[in-house]
């Protein structure tokens, strides 16, 4: 970290239409960071990484990648472990027990989180008390390795701000904090019922150790279509938050590295202004 109101990260799930296309390789990720959008930190989905797997002989070239391009590995984003809060209890432990491998390879990487989901199924409260179990488990492990466990709001009741919280309180541990995305307030895939995305972050700051900047589409004066970045960038400095906060470019009108880059001139501007202004 740098002396400013917070340093910019790449989330690689910015890059997911090339590195699926083949137009790009996970191997390159940090390269591609560093050369193409001067940034120096990462962020990784362990979807790419290869057959979803932590090999070590892909780990280690992924470190040797970090060091040569003086790039800082900081979390990966897991996904397609299992639901840490299902009601079956064994179905539960296993997917705790899944994301093992995973905090082994952020201690490999030097990366200081582990981001997860908290899929369940009940009640509101059922699934609090679920998903808290299973990060309670989860979290535990990590505290071993000096990894953290955060949860992304992710859709369904994780997108409900006061939902999650309530998880985290329920949790209480100083290793399990939250991932607040811009944009990931859909309660309702269906029926695309929306949280309000300025209270939902705002909710989840308390428990931040990672942000993610998510973009989608651009006005003519660079501004975020659906995100007013400006207020959302003093949601999170407000609760004085001063850590990474990644971009995560998820648009298709734009190309990905044009999203990247507009994205970060964006986060750019209002660091400037709010710099001035505090």
């Amino acid at each position: 970290m740098t002396d400013k109101l917070f340093d910019i990260s790449l989330a690689q799930w910015s890059l997911h239409r090339a590195l699926q296309a083949g137009y790009i390789k996970a191997i390159d990720f940090p390269q591609i960071t560093k050369e193409q959008f001067g940034i120096n930190a990462v962020e990784y989905v362990n979807s790419f990484f290869p057959d979803r797997q932590p090999k070590p002989e892909f780990v280690n070239a992924l470190k040797t990648r970090c060091n040569d391009y003086d790039v800082t590995s900081l979390l990966i984003m897991c996904d397609g472990e299992g639901d840490l809060g299902d009601p079956d209890e064994n179905y539960r432990i296993q997917a705790v027990e899944n994301h093992f491998k995973w905090i082994d390879c952020a201690v490999e990487l030097g990366c200081h989180s582990i981001r997860v989901n908290a899929q369940s199924s009940g009640t509101y409260e059922e699934q609090q008390k679920l998903a808290a179990d299973g990060l309670m488990r989860l979290t535990e492990f990590g505290d071993t390795k000096n990894i953290n466990v955060i949860v992304e709001n992710h859709g369904g009741l994780s997108s409900n701000g006061a939902w999650l919280a309530g998880v985290m309180q329920l949790v209480d541990m100083p290793r399990c904090g939250t991932l607040p995305d811009f944009g990931n307030f859909i309660l309702d895939w269906g029926t695309k019922v929306m949280y309000d995305r300025y209270k939902g972050v705002e909710e989840l700051m308390p428990y931040a150790k990672a942000v993610s900047a998510k973009s989608h589409d651009f006005n003519a004066d660079g501004t975020e279509l659906h995100t007013e970045y400006e207020k959302m960038i003093g949601v999170v400095l407000d609760s004085g938050y001063r850590g990474w906060i990644g971009i995560e470019y998820e648009g298709g009108n734009i190309g990905e590295f044009e999203g990247i880059i507009r994205t970060k001139d964006l986060l750019e501007k209002v660091r400037t202004s709010k710099e001035e202004t505090i």
